[in-house]
């Protein structure tokens, strides 16, 4: 298998099987792949990339590590160099099986009721009060994370695990729109400016996310009202506006539109995840200069994925020993360079500003662009977004 990099570079990925389960194959998200790794014990299988690289690591307090490691995580979402070293370094194997959504990580750990055998989860953030107070997370213990100082305090604390009680930050995005000057020509600033062209010189040709909570949210920030109300005033005339006015305009609802249609011209306006956005201007031989990328005002999704150890994990030890070598900032800069998000760790933007990292501001938005995102909730909210949306894709194939 042969893959880009999110620098633009080539990289090998030999003797690295991809699982692509088929019920996920046609649907790619930001994290790349919906398949997953199968990491054998004999011989350290998973040897991706030929890199040497230290790989250090906090150890159990006697001192030593389990020999197995079990992580259920997202699909491709992890360097495999850094797999391969923490592995060669430590002894340890690292088997990675992989999901298709939250939904999907829940259940399996629900039903096991602690006898899951995986010992890290990779949840989205929103989930994670729902998964802790169902008891299917342990508490961190911060003194086997001396790396955890590493985080930049913007991503720490979260509304949803308030002191990182649960779960620390593996990276982080956020929502904006790409568009097509030459459809578009008028300067796009805003979510309003988003709405206003997909019914206008966009129209026909727009794509947005899957997501309910981020098609909804459009709405919600073009008209002051937070993203995540739970009023039945504010949902019902979201649900119109959307429904009646925005989806006759709506081309697809994909959340991987924005990488095919960038090099491909098949959509003039797309909203999108600022990672997805890169790769699809990394999509073609020359970053295209007729795209442009906008964080839009006046907010949009913090979205995070997280570290976590799950109920009954039977390698407490190789797990905190794993999380904490992954927040070194030698090995989150190969993170971010692997799967294009942030790890929040500190000093990685200057990083990348300073090396060969193709459009580094798709990655690492400004301290202005940060302090105004407000991070999706899981709320009373949830059902009715997903009979929003549904109604939309109704009205839109209509």
């Amino acid at each position: 298998m042969r893959r880009t990099s999110r620098t633009g570079r080539p990289s090998s990925a030999a003797d690295v099987v991809a699982l692509i389960p088929q019920a996920g194959a046609a649907r790619i998200t930001r994290r790349a792949l919906l398949g997953g790794f199968a990491v054998t014990a004999a011989g350290l299988a998973l040897t991706a990339c030929t890199r040497e690289t230290a790989f250090g690591a906090s150890v159990a307090p006697d001192g030593k590590l389990e020999t197995q490691l079990n992580v259920y995580s997202w699909g491709d979402y992890d360097d495999p160099s850094n797999i391969t070293s923490f592995q060669k370094k430590h002894g340890v194997t690292v088997q990675l099986d992989s999901y298709g959504s939250n939904e999907e990580m829940i259940a399996k750990l629900g039903a096991t009721r602690g006898t899951s055998g995986y010992d890290i989860v990779v949840p989205t953030g929103s989930y994670i009060p729902m998964m802790s107070a169902n008891g299917l997370l342990q508490k961190l213990d911060h003194s086997r994370l001396r790396n955890l100082s590493n985080i930049d305090p913007h991503y720490l604390d979260q509304s949803w695990d308030r002191g990182n009680v649960y779960s620390v930050c593996k990276d982080w995005g956020t929502t904006g729109f790409a568009y097509n000057t030459d459809v578009i020509s008028r300067p796009m600033t805003s979510w309003s400016d988003f709405l206003d062209a997909a019914q206008k010189e966009a129209s026909k040709n727009v794509a947005v996310l899957e997501d309910p909570w981020e098609v909804a949210s459009m709405y919600f920030a073009a008209n002051g009202i937070d993203p995540n109300t739970t009023k039945k005033a504010d949902l019902d005339a979201a649900e119109d506006y959307l429904v009646n006015t925005l989806a006759p305009h709506i081309k697809a609802f994909n959340s991987t539109a924005v990488t095919s249609g960038i090099p491909e011209g098949t959509f003039a306006l797309c909203q999108a995840f600022n990672g997805d956005a890169r790769q699809g201007m990394l999509a073609t031989d020359t970053i295209p200069k007729n795209w442009k990328f906008v964080y839009p005002t006046p907010t949009a999704n913090l979205w995070m994925d997280t570290w976590a150890i799950a109920t009954g994990a039977q390698h407490p030890d190789a797990a905190y020993a794993f999380i904490d070598a992954i927040l070194e900032p030698d090995a989150s800069y190969r993170e971010v360079d692997y799967i294009g998000y942030s790890t929040g760790v500190k000093g990685l933007r200057e990083r990348a500003q300073s090396e060969d990292f193709a459009l580094p501001e798709l990655v690492f938005p400004t301290d202005d662009v940060i302090a105004r995102l407000t991070p999706a909730e899981l709320n009373g909210a949830a059902e009715r977004l997903v009979s929003i949306v549904n109604r939309m894709m109704a009205k839109a194939g209509s």
